[in-house]
């Protein structure tokens, strides 16, 4: 493992960078389905919608960036590639044979809901490990993926 100046002891590093890798690729994962969605969904309040998506799509690629940078501030490599994303990512594949906004928002609202459940796990991994910023930024993510999930559940409603 690289060297740092960083007061965390090495194990706890290496198992956030591990926890961080894994939750950039469900990152990626969600980005892309959200895109996707962002594409294709059609009906009455398509614009609506199309700007919702856009606008969580452009917050998880923050999130995207959050966490693998700071996968490399712990002296770690961020696995942020396409293989590595498909390889590792929790979520459930989104469908890609579907348009109509009701299918759209029950998938995205679907994704949503479970990288919220791993980014509270992650919370509770990072604080256990000792490592509060993590535990921190993880908090932000999920905060803001509950509120997002709400707005798009409200459309199913």
């Amino acid at each position: 493992m690289p060297t740092t100046r960083n007061s965390l002891p090495d194990n706890t590093r290496k198992a956030m960078i591990a926890l961080l890798n894994a939750r950039l690729a469900d990152a990626i994962d969600l980005r892309l389905a959200v895109k996707q969605a962002h594409w294709n969904v059609k009906g009455p309040t398509f614009i609506a919608l199309h700007e919702l998506f856009d606008q969580i799509q452009g917050r998880v690629d923050v999130f995207v960036d959050d966490i693998a940078e700071r996968a490399v501030t712990l002296a770690g490599v961020a696995e942020g590639t396409a293989q590595a994303a498909v390889k590792g990512s929790k979520l459930p594949p989104f469908p890609t044979n579907i348009t109509a906004e009701s299918e759209i928002l029950q998938a995205v609202a679907d994704r949503l809901a479970a990288f919220g459940k791993l980014a509270r796990e992650a919370i509770d991994g990072s604080d256990e490990a000792g490592d509060k910023d993590t535990a921190d930024l993880f908090t932000g993510v999920s905060r803001q993926i509950d509120k997002d999930l709400w707005f798009v559940e409200a459309h199913l409603q």
